[in-house]
């Protein structure tokens, strides 16, 4: 167990109140709401929900389960509306949680030429974590591969953000520090190996025409 920092972040002190009360369906809760476009403190009460598993309060393994779980199925209920929905519902609601139909055109675009690696690496990605889901049904991306990559995408996401909540203790504000910093290295990191993969397929490109 880790010693309670003299002064708590202030969102751990504002889901103090929530978790205490709903507990693991909190962490469930608000992570499949914000996974589907609804704005919900998704990734913050999952950090808050593992600091306080450092405490003794709650068991780690189970704040971790229940992040995993919450990710997979509001990525998924996203999926569906992007799939069933289509673009009349997005055009009507998407203004909501900030998806305009040029937004929306451009991220299809961009999806139907990385989906796979866009899935994993969006859900580090402020924004793009709250859509990928209901892009990648709009892209009408493959449901199984979408389940796979999303899976990869959560597990990792809720391993990072676990960990830290869970070992911060009294340096968790240091480490929330550091929350844009691997925002930054997980998007230039998908750009790296995208520049990668299209330099490499202009590469064999430009080998079978000499």
């Amino acid at each position: 167990m880790h010693q309670v920092p003299p002064h708590l972040p202030s969102f751990i002190e504002a889901l103090r109140p929530i978790i205490d009360k709903y507990g693991y369906l909190a962490v469930m809760g608000l992570i499949t709401l914000e996974d589907f476009g609804v704005p919900s403190p998704g990734e913050t009460v999952l950090i808050a929900a593992a600091f306080f598993a450092g405490l003794g309060q709650l068991n780690i393994f189970l704040v971790a389960l229940v992040g995993f779980l919450g990710a997979l199925l509001g990525d998924n209920i996203g999926f569906a509306i992007g799939h069933f929905g289509g673009h009349p519902l997005i055009e009507r609601f998407g203004k909501y949680i900030f998806l305009t139909p040029e937004r929306t055109h451009k991220a299809e675009e961009f999806f139907n030429r990385h989906g796979g690696k866009v899935v994993v690496g969006a859900r580090f990605v402020e924004g793009l974590r709250q859509v990928n889901g209901i892009i990648a049904g709009l892209s009408e991306m493959r449901w199984p591969a979408f389940v796979l990559f999303n899976a990869i995408g959560a597990a990792l996401w809720v391993t990072v953000w676990t960990t830290i909540g869970y070992f911060g203790g009294e340096h968790i504000n240091t480490f929330l520090k550091y929350q844009l910093y691997l925002t930054i290295v997980v998007i230039a990191a998908i750009a790296a190996f995208i520049i990668y993969r299209v330099m490499k397929r202009k590469k064999r490109i430009n080998t079978k025409t000499s």
